[in-house]
């Protein structure tokens, strides 16, 4: 299998991270973000949506990452997409959750806009406005992944063991750390993301970032 990838992509992440703890055998190959590869003609065939990742498996081609997780957990009966109905419905839950709440106003709507130029906001003050907006709408979010998925001791978002929801939700939390959110207001939020950055694989996986973050100290960022 090979997977398209950048490790810049927040979306990429979730699927490296845990195709990497998992020993599922994928060939990474990078799509230069920065460089635009991901508009020419040979990668628009591939994915039209221009993003990535997108996972190869012979002829069959999948984009969007938390569909890759699924079919990655589902062909190698991966535990982390539990079988049971129920359970699996609550990692369903927290998956599409993550997508259209926390990554719509934390990523997109308050971290992106301070740590790559081409999502800043035209003017000053339009930008001003929009992480005034997004950094309200992220502390509502992160409250409720603090008091509800991982409220009562839960150590993960679905329970007491890692499941694919975990390994989806880790990077775009994490990526809040590139603008100096320590997320002490979190508590339940910070000890979770401590047990995902324990991970073994969890240092390769996001060297790149890490990195990245490290060239944005000083610049003038808001925090969560």
């Amino acid at each position: 299998m090979k997977l398209y990838c950048h490790p810049g992509s927040t979306t990429s992440r979730a699927v490296m991270l845990f195709a990497a703890e998992a020993r599922i055998p994928v060939e990474l190959q990078v799509v230069d973000l920065f460089t635009g590869e991901q508009y020419q003609p040979a990668y628009e065939s591939i994915n039209p949506n221009h993003l990535v990742p997108v996972l190869e498996d012979g002829s069959f081609r999948l984009t969007e990452s938390s569909a890759i997780l699924k079919y990655l957990a589902e062909k190698t009966g991966s535990a982390a997409y539990p079988a049971d109905l129920q359970q699996r419905a609550r990692v369903n839950e927290a998956m599409d959750w993550v997508n259209t709440q926390l990554n719509r106003d934390f990523c997109y709507g308050f971290v992106y806009p301070q740590i790559f130029s081409f999502h800043k906001r035209r003017s000053d003050e339009a930008h001003q406005a929009q992480l005034a907006w997004g950094r309200e709408r992220a502390q509502g979010w992160l409250k409720v992944l603090d008091s509800h998925f991982l409220g009562g001791g839960k150590a993960y978002l679905c329970g007491d063991k890692i499941t694919l929801a975990d390994y989806f939700a880790a990077p775009f939390v994490h990526v809040g750390e590139l603008t100096g959110s320590d997320l002490a207001a979190y508590p339940n939020v910070r000890a979770w993301l401590g047990r995902l950055k324990a991970l073994p694989t969890w240092s390769k996986t996001f060297e790149a970032i890490t990195a990245y973050g490290a060239s944005l100290q000083g610049q003038p960022l808001v925090a969560v």
